[in-house]
């Protein structure tokens, strides 16, 4: 690197990565979000035992903002992993994205209308989650399973649809 007046030795020129590397997403930010999904689910598969990253991705190629694609990729991230939300907090995610990450995870024992109430009170969650619905009760990915499995399956997501005001075939369809 050739220095000039202005620059000190600790200065990177304008065209070279900082410390780090350009490979490091900056904090909050979607890339940071798809490392930490990546990483978070790494190792675990679904029930086709297809790597679980997938259907995070998927979900993530539903929706359309970047808010709205942060909150797809990390929606199970609380839910399926040791990640906790303040562990999101602390990688920079903004509270608004955390607080819909929130609203989409589960928790144990917790009927199925009161996490779809909460998942309807926060509309970046929402949207997320009419998406979660779509990517899950895809037909394709509802035939690879066993018919009793998808039937189940889909009587939940039916349901959820419903709690959410809407139908599975409305959101199939979007």
């Amino acid at each position: 690197m050739t220095l000039t007046a202005a620059q000190s030795s600790h200065d990177p020129e304008p065209d070279e990565p900082a410390a780090g590397g350009a490979d490091v997403p900056a904090a909050g930010s979607l890339e940071a979000a798809i490392v930490l999904a990546r990483e978070a689910h790494a190792g675990q598969v679904n029930r086709l035992g297809v790597d679980y990253i997938e259907h995070p991705l998927g979900v993530m190629g539903l929706v359309h903002t970047v808010p709205e694609k942060i909150v797809a990729v990390l929606h199970d991230v609380v839910e399926a992993t040791p990640m906790t939300l303040d562990d999101l907090r602390a990688r920079g995610f903004a509270e608004t994205l955390v607080r819909a990450v929130d609203a989409l995870t589960k928790r144990p024992g917790e009927p199925l209308a009161d996490s779809m109430a909460r998942v309807a009170a926060d509309p970046l969650a929402l949207t997320v989650k009419h998406a979660d619905l779509a990517h899950n009760a895809n037909p394709a990915r509802q035939a690879a399973l066993p018919a009793e499995i998808s039937e189940r399956l889909t009587t939940k997501y039916e349901e959820s649809a419903r709690l959410l005001g809407t139908t599975l075939a409305a959101v199939l369809d979007r």
